[in-house]
């Protein structure tokens, strides 16, 4: 996979600075409420160097990082370094809170999908054979080793782009108290609301095909992360295909909502939440009353 433009573009507009690059297969945006423009490239550099370089460590697509020597094994096991280890605790967790639905080995999965507006659906009998190898209770975890049975690969595309964010805010507040909205790819954190208005107003995107613009959200401290279907999705007949799989089944989970946001202290919080709803099908509403965050739920 090729490499995005490793480059940040500026636009200034009545007292905010915003930087612009691309970054986790998306666009990314660090607005700043700032007239000092030698801070607000620092700020925006630094947040697009952390993104690159959690890009880069930990992207499946590439063949010189962890994610690599992992996938590629073969039944053996694999030191990993301290901020691997804390990504897969972190995925162990979600996959014990969520019962077994929130599978980082689940990523395999996408040689199939493609989840492209299309209706390409994949063959029954594709998706039974790969399933083989999903199944997070089929890894052994004993920190720092790892060892996956042979063929089975890891794909942190879940949990990834919400670490990021949350990353690359701890760093941006260790340069400056003035406000900072970080959105990576619609993962989003506000180290603290504009001094010029009462808070950060976030859009939530339509959900595909027909979905009506939603109002939009006052967001002072902490993050929001949405789960859903506005660019990813397959048709069958008419119906959308959410692009959130069963790990179960293999197949996309059955009456997932179109698009789930959820408010949380931080981003990592918040897409753990959203994503775990998503999986939940019918349930997402109780699940997320239960949680007592904010949340937002469109249905078709």
């Amino acid at each position: 996979m090729a490499l995005p433009q490793r480059t940040v573009s500026y636009r200034s507009s009545q007292g905010f600075v915003t930087g612009s690059f691309q970054a986790m297969a998306g666009p990314c945006e660090v607005l700043i409420e700032t007239d000092d423009m030698q801070l607000a490239r620092k700020v925006c550099q630094t947040a697009a160097q952390e993104a690159w370089r959690i890009e880069t460590t930990f992207s499946r697509y590439r063949k010189d990082n962890v994610i690599y020597k992992i996938n590629h094994a073969l039944g053996e096991s694999i030191k990993v370094d301290d901020e691997t280890a804390k990504l897969i605790d972190f995925a162990d967790f979600c996959y014990q809170s969520s019962e077994g639905m929130f599978d980082i080995s689940s990523g395999i999965l996408g040689k199939l999908w493609k989840f492209d507006g299309s209706c390409n659906i994949p063959e029954e009998s594709e998706v039974k054979l790969l399933l083989a190898m999903v199944g997070w209770h089929k890894v052994q975890w004993n920190k720092p080793l790892l060892t996956m049975p042979s063929g089975m690969a890891i794909d942190f595309g879940g949990i990834g782009k919400e670490y990021a964010v949350d990353s690359a805010a701890m760093l941006v507040k260790q340069l400056t108290e003035a406000p900072v909205l970080i959105n990576f790819g619609g993962d989003i954190y506000s180290t603290k609301p504009p001094d010029s208005r009462p808070h950060w107003a976030i859009g939530i995107e339509p959900i595909a095909l027909g979905g009506k613009q939603q109002p939009k959200i006052g967001l002072r401290f902490g993050a929001v992360a949405t789960s859903g279907d506005s660019k990813r999705y397959l048709t069958d007949h008419g119906k959308i295909l959410s692009h959130v799989l069963d790990p179960n089944t293999g197949w996309p989970v059955e009456h997932a909502a179109a698009s789930i946001t959820v408010m949380a202290e931080n981003c990592t919080q918040a897409g753990m939440l959203s994503t775990i709803a998503m999986l939940k099908g019918k349930g997402a509403e109780r699940f997320l009353q239960a949680q007592q965050v904010k949340h937002w739920i469109q249905r078709r």
